[in-house]
């Protein structure tokens, strides 16, 4: 899973406004900013450690002289020792992560639902921004097909690419 800057407010604002209109939570008028700022804060947390583990990927990778195919392989290594969650266990780690926020933070009066039951909406509403941008991932990965992944070109050219497709389907942000 790839979470965008862009869409990190839109995430924040659907599990906010849908635990607070289906009772799962209460909270105060003038506190429902400050619990989207929290649920914010766990995603674009999760944002830079990814972009931190990538990182180190990158120069474990440089440091042996390996080839960079074997940066998604590394990146998954460096994951599962740092208990951090990528790909399939992206969803279980955010979501974890924010109830924990959920159940602790002092903005949030009270919680009715159980975990599983706010676990479940709170991944429905990631899952509805996800699987457009893993249908744009595919469609840009499927176009620089001829560049390596993991190297200084493979990102500036995904990057490129990626702004180019969402413009042209409106969906920049």
């Amino acid at each position: 899973m790839r979470l965008y800057r862009g869409k990190v407010t839109l995430i924040a604002e659907d599990i906010v406004t849908m635990l607070v209109a289906d009772g799962d939570i209460e909270v105060a008028a003038e506190m429902v900013d400050e619990v989207q700022l929290d649920v914010e804060a766990v995603l674009n947390e999760y944002r830079r450690l990814d972009r931190e583990i990538m990182e180190k990927a990158k120069d474990m990778i440089a440091a042996r002289g390996l080839d960079y195919s074997h940066t998604t392989r590394v990146k998954r290594r460096l994951a599962e020792q740092q208990g951090f969650g990528i790909d399939d266990k992206a969803y279980d780690y955010i979501i974890t992560q924010l109830l924990e926020v959920v159940l602790h933070t002092r903005n949030i009066e009270e919680v009715f639902a159980d975990d599983n039951t706010m676990r479940r909406k709170m991944r429905d509403a990631i899952r509805k921004h996800a699987e457009l941008d893993d249908d744009l991932d595919r469609q840009v990965k499927a176009r620089i097909k001829n560049l390596q992944e993991g190297t200084g070109n493979y990102d500036i050219e995904y990057e490129r690419v990626m702004g180019n497709l969402r413009r042209q389907k409106g969906l920049e942000t």
